[in-house]
């Protein structure tokens, strides 16, 4: 491979005038370089190295570096490959160990504690999580999980579940260490579900009103016994007796001659 020094550029500015390096003896050949955006990010780093694979399509070059980067990041396959401008399956080959290093991280925040506001608790993550989802009625098959790694090098868990027709989601940090490690709540989906309290409905319900039931009151009974004594035997009179004001509240009839 030849090697070449720069002389300058050219009058327009668009490319680079280079020279070969020769002996004395030895005639320098004239190149000229043209000025684009490889040429600009090679200068930068930014380039592809010879002899390593890259991903190209519609003017978008893509190092595996760059692919396993945004992958790890928290980008799909899918959404890499419409960046780029190629097929997915360009991209699946470069992404699939990624891909299963994201599961692990995940798998991996599962069995961490969560922080709580007294300290770590002693159930896992995932321990108390389905916790959470059965007392609301909900599946934990029916939920996923997720991770990607952040620009400052720490692990953002992500949990996915249904509820009725909506998404949801809520958000962890995840931090590796002794007996598991810790998870914080990111999001306040999060702190629902690993507060201490996690079994209260996500829709509270309003208490039936107990009604009192009064027993209806029993039928009033006139008293018999101011009959009865009213109704012992009289002397026989020319004219019927008239009642008393008790017996007419009472309905009560005197029984006088005449009347049985």
């Amino acid at each position: 491979m030849r090697e070449l020094t720069v002389v300058g550029l050219d009058v327009n500015g668009k490319h680079i005038i280079c020279e070969s390096v020769c002996g004395d003896d030895e005639r320098a050949d004239m190149f000229r370089l043209r000025i684009d955006d490889r040429l600009r990010n090679a200068v930068r780093g930014e380039g592809s190295r010879v002899g390593k694979p890259t991903v190209n399509g519609g003017g978008t070059m893509l190092r595996p570096k760059d692919i396993q980067s945004r992958i790890r990041a928290g980008a799909s396959v899918e959404q890499v490959a419409a960046a780029a401008g190629v097929d997915v399956s360009r991209v699946e080959r470069f992404a699939h160990p990624v891909l299963l290093e994201r599961s692990r991280a995940a798998e991996l925040a599962t069995a961490a504690h969560p922080v709580l506001t007294d300290g770590p608790a002693v159930p896992t993550l995932l321990e108390v999580v389905n916790n959470a989802l059965m007392a609301r009625g909900l599946s934990p098959d029916e939920s996923s999980w997720d991770a990607w790694r952040n620009d400052d090098g720490r692990w953002t868990v992500q949990l996915a579940w249904m509820a009725g027709r909506s998404d949801n989601v809520a958000h962890f940090r995840f931090a590796p260490g002794a007996h598991g490690g810790t998870v914080t709540a990111v999001d306040d989906a999060a702190i629902a579900l690993i507060e201490p309290d996690f079994e209260r409905p996500l829709r509270p319900v309003a208490p039936v009103a107990e009604l009192d039931f009064e027993e209806p009151a029993a039928a009033a009974v006139p008293d018999e016994e101011p009959a009865r004594r009213r109704s012992a035997p009289r002397a026989r009179r020319s004219k019927p007796s008239v009642p008393g004001w008790e017996d007419v509240l009472l309905g009560v009839r005197s029984t006088g001659s005449g009347q049985g």
